[in-house]
């Protein structure tokens, strides 16, 4: 397995070997290219898996399982073995065995995942948040927790602890908040805020050509065309129009002229 040994030189990996430690259990890697020592481990889990697996019907409960799995222990602790040329059976080897106690808790494995700090100086986690010094606004930061406690950490990427929190329940939309967060926040906030008065005269300036540019832009007029730049009057022509209709004809004059 790549969790347990390294692919290349088959060593114990140090995560894998920190289990070990803490369960009270040897490791003994199965050698490479030696099908015949890994085929005895698995021919095992394979003859309890087709020997009572499949035999489950379907729908039963917990208990009728657990019942069912007892009595197969049982049939495979009969099977005969010879250890220096005494015939004994895999239950009592079983039980020679000096075998330590599980301990009381799991294993201390971590979990951990990047979270991204919020300008309110928040990470979320698991459905809350937890407040982290301020000052380090869209900073990405690791939620650290240890299976098996209620404590929560936030590290910087150096591995350095700025925040300690107890764990709220997942999902409860709690934003625990620690004093001196609290404090720092209020101090930062102070440090930005500012006294003076606001400026109330305004200079007048005229649009410049670089703005002018733009708003013909947004009206959809081309820049350089000079024709869409032009504004049409429309009563120039309807005066003009009118002028025309009042003006006598040539028709008219040679009337008059009679």
């Amino acid at each position: 397995m790549n969790e347990a040994s390294h692919p290349q030189t088959g060593r114990i990996l140090p995560t894998f070997a920190a289990v070990a430690k803490y369960y009270g259990a040897g490791v003994d890697i199965c050698p490479p290219r030696r099908g015949n020592r890994k085929g005895v481990v698995e021919k095992a889990n394979h003859s309890a898996a087709q020997r009572w697996w499949r035999t489950v019907p379907d729908g039963s409960s917990i208990e009728a399982g657990q019942n069912g799995i007892d009595k197969l222990a049982v049939q495979m602790d009969l099977r005969k073995r010879k250890l220096d040329g005494a015939s004994t059976t895999v239950g009592t080897l079983a039980e020679a065995e000096p075998l330590l106690e599980l301990p009381t808790r799991p294993f201390p494995a971590e979990l951990e995942q990047t979270r991204v700090m919020s300008p309110q100086g928040l990470v979320s986690f698991a459905g809350n948040h937890y407040s982290v010094p301020p000052g380090l606004p869209g900073a990405h930061v690791m939620v650290r927790i240890r299976l098996g406690e209620d404590d929560l950490h936030v590290v910087t990427a150096g591995r350095a602890v700025i925040a300690h929190h107890r764990r709220a329940p997942d999902g409860a939309g709690q934003t625990v908040r620690d004093a001196g967060h609290v404090i720092a926040l209020e101090r930062a906030v102070l440090a930005a805020f500012s006294d003076k008065a606001p400026c109330r005269t305004k200079v007048h300036r005229p649009p410049s050509a670089a703005a002018q540019a733009e708003a013909e832009k947004l009206r959809g007029r081309p820049e350089a065309d000079v024709a869409n730049r032009v504004v049409i009057d429309l009563s120039h022509y309807a005066a003009v129009a009118d002028r025309l209709r009042q003006a006598p004809t040539h028709e008219d004059q040679e009337r008059e002229s009679e």
